[in-house]
């Protein structure tokens, strides 16, 4: 495993992922629920912020690694799921939503192995459709740990209507991996 700062920031993503969720279940004589709401936000931010900073300097820096390549779409999926399943816990989401992303994340990633086997490994690469749909996804997400409405900006409707919107790119993005696969396959 090489230890660089590109692996470091995926490992510091990893490592923000208890404190996303542990914040929600403190005792509430130490943490008010607005400020584990803030908390909450603020850790899964800087983390998301980590998950296009660590690709970008693995780049910049010519630090790629087959280990950094396996390690970030870990530590993005488990970030994901993570927040997704507290934020069904809260009911500030559905359990059907979190079902189509996660789901997804699971069938793409299977996908992505199998079609790697099959010697086609560039078939499924991420695409625009499967890009908007992280940028909903964790805005979504961000807005759904904060909760609460800023002024007259209404978070938690944006945040719901933003997630809801990321499931249908989540269904859309997952039926274009397929159809990838399937010409990469010659079935097409």
């Amino acid at each position: 495993m090489p230890l660089n700062l590109p692996n470091l920031l995926t490992w510091l993503r990893i490592l923000l992922i208890p404190l996303i969720i542990g914040v929600f279940y403190l005792p509430a004589r130490w943490l008010s629920d607005q400020d584990a709401n803030l908390l909450a936000t603020v850790f899964f931010v800087v983390a998301a912020i980590t998950d296009w900073f660590d690709g970008y300097l693995a780049r910049k820096l010519n630090q790629t690694s087959a280990f950094g390549e396996f390690l970030d779409p870990v530590a993005d999926k488990l970030m994901v799921v993570a927040a997704l399943i507290v934020l069904v816990d809260l009911g500030r989401t559905s359990p059907l939503v979190a079902l189509i992303i996660i789901g997804r994340e699971i069938a793409v990633s299977a996908l992505r192995e199998w079609m790697a086997k099959a010697g086609k490994p560039g078939s499924v690469a991420v695409s625009f459709i499967g890009k908007l749909k992280t940028a909903f996804q964790m805005i979504a997400i961000a807005l759904l740990l904060y909760w609460q409405p800023v002024g007259a900006f209404p978070t938690p409707m944006l945040g719901q209507l933003l997630i809801d919107l990321a499931a249908l790119l989540t269904l859309v993005s997952m039926a274009y991996y397929l159809q990838m696969a399937a010409k990469a396959l010659g079935r097409l």
